[in-house]
């Protein structure tokens, strides 16, 4: 506690020295389902991502950083709380009919946005919510003052914004019905949030901005997928078609970062970019060299790009250190210069990115997933990984499997999980379970 006070109060004085008059404009950028290597900038040779390529440039990139899990609501839940996924009630992904729902939201501790509010921001989120459909699990009930978006999952469709017939958009708590494709109406919404917040200046900003897109079902405008099959002939319908998605989010994305230039704010604001999960691959997704992809505690399933942006604050470059979503609530708590006094699983992630320090070489991280249907019949499976070793499943109804990330980092050899390691993560995992199975999943 006291190295944390410590921290912000020297942070506070190097901002002042690095000429910012006040707490930066924190923005949290996430998109859904990004593949590995569907940026140009990690590899993607069939694709043009100028946008997101720019900010991976420009600040960190963090090429280490894992979603806390292979799918939507669990890593949204662990976002807004600092916490593992099952700890807060939402070790599934959250539905409209309670038959398909595998998780119930309930924070154990102040929110995100709740400490935001405590720090003196204006909090507001533009985009898919995911956490639930009624009060009290909705975003003005948990801590933004500001939502202009949608509580579902997937939309059925990007331009009639339902899910199951349902209209879930939102402004406040108030039904819209928006016309356009949901990525540009997201996009607009947003540029709009921080053109009034910027005009009012009485305090600094948090904006959540979270896309649907390049989540299925894979629609882009019809000229951006005749531009990419032009352009990229020998792809097949379902490659292009994803390609064409995610340029034309990258495109949105850049309308939007191009608007925090020109309002002038850039230089006062820190944004992260990062996605929920891995790329889908029956849906034309690619993650690189890694194994695996949504769904999977693969690493194509879990490891997703990542970078921090703050002009004259953080250094561009790379690092390989350590991270996980749930870190970005005490890494923004520590930057906007507020505690975090009650439990939390992240950790700060500010030393890494400010200072170029190290992290725990050891750390322990863990991955839970819920999930109904033939292939899961609502049965949780995990993974855990502790320094370069990985223990790991991919269903519940399959064994334990060991790999070495340093040895083998495309986990094409995994072994048994025999030996003094696999004993010590399997331990390791049982703690956890026995902390979470403490925790209610479903709605009371």
């Amino acid at each position: 506690m006291q190295r944390t006070l410590c921290l912000s109060f020297l942070l506070l004085i190097s901002w002042a020295f690095l000429g910012a008059a006040k707490k930066p404009n924190l923005i949290c950028i996430l998109v859904d389902d990004l593949g590995y290597s569907d940026l140009s900038s990690f590899g993607g040779t069939d694709i043009r991502t100028p946008a997101i390529d720019s900010l991976m440039k420009a600040g960190l990139r963090l090429d280490q950083f894992y979603a806390n899990c292979t799918v939507c609501t669990p890593t949204r839940a662990s976002l807004l709380t600092g916490r593992y996924p099952d700890i807060v009630g939402a070790p599934g992904v959250i539905r409209q009919r309670p038959s398909d729902s595998w998780g119930y939201f309930k924070p154990s501790g102040p929110t995100l946005p709740d400490m935001m509010k405590k720090a003196g921001y204006h909090t507001g989120m533009v985009g898919k919510w995911h956490l639930g459909f009624e009060s009290p699990n909705i975003p003005n009930d948990r801590g933004f003052d500001f939502f202009h978006g949608f509580l579902a999952d997937m939309m059925d469709d990007y331009w009639t914004h339902l899910r199951g017939g349902v209209n879930w958009m939102r402004h406040n708590k108030d039904t819209i019905k928006p016309k356009g494709h949901a990525t540009e109406v997201f996009t607009r919404w947003a540029i709009d949030y921080v053109k009034k917040q910027a005009a009012d200046k009485k305090k600094p900003f948090f904006l959540y901005l979270a896309y649907n897109a390049p989540h299925f079902p894979i629609q882009p405008p019809k000229d951006w997928l005749e531009k990419v099959t032009a352009r990229e002939p020998q792809l097949n319908k379902k490659r292009a078609t994803n390609v064409a998605f995610v340029e034309h989010m990258d495109h949105e994305i850049g309308k939007f970062l191009d608007a925090v230039k020109d309002i002038g704010i850039a230089k006062d604001t820190l944004i992260v970019f990062t996605s929920d999960n891995g790329g889908s691959l029956p849906h034309g997704a690619l993650n690189g060299e890694l194994r695996g992809g949504k769904q999977d505690h693969w690493e194509g399933g879990i490891r997703v790009p990542t970078c921090a942006v703050w002009p004259g604050v953080i250094s561009p470059g790379r690092s390989n250190e350590l991270g996980i979503t749930m870190d970005l609530l005490p890494t923004f708590c520590e930057i906007a210069g507020v505690e975090v006094e009650h439990e939390i699983d992240g950790k700060s992630l500010v030393p890494i990115w400010l200072k170029g320090a190290k992290g725990d070489p050891n750390r322990t991280l863990i991955w839970v997933r819920r999930e109904g249907n033939r292939r899961y019949q609502g049965r949780p499976y995990y993974a855990i990984r502790r320094g370069d070793w990985k223990l790991l499943q991919n269903t519940a109804f399959e064994p334990m499997q060991l790999v070495n990330l340093a040895k083998d980092p495309k986990e094409a050899k995994p072994t048994p999980p025999n030996g003094k390691i696999a004993n010590e993560l399997t331990r390791a995992l049982m703690d956890h379970l026995q902390r979470a199975g403490k925790i209610p999943w479903q709605k009371p």
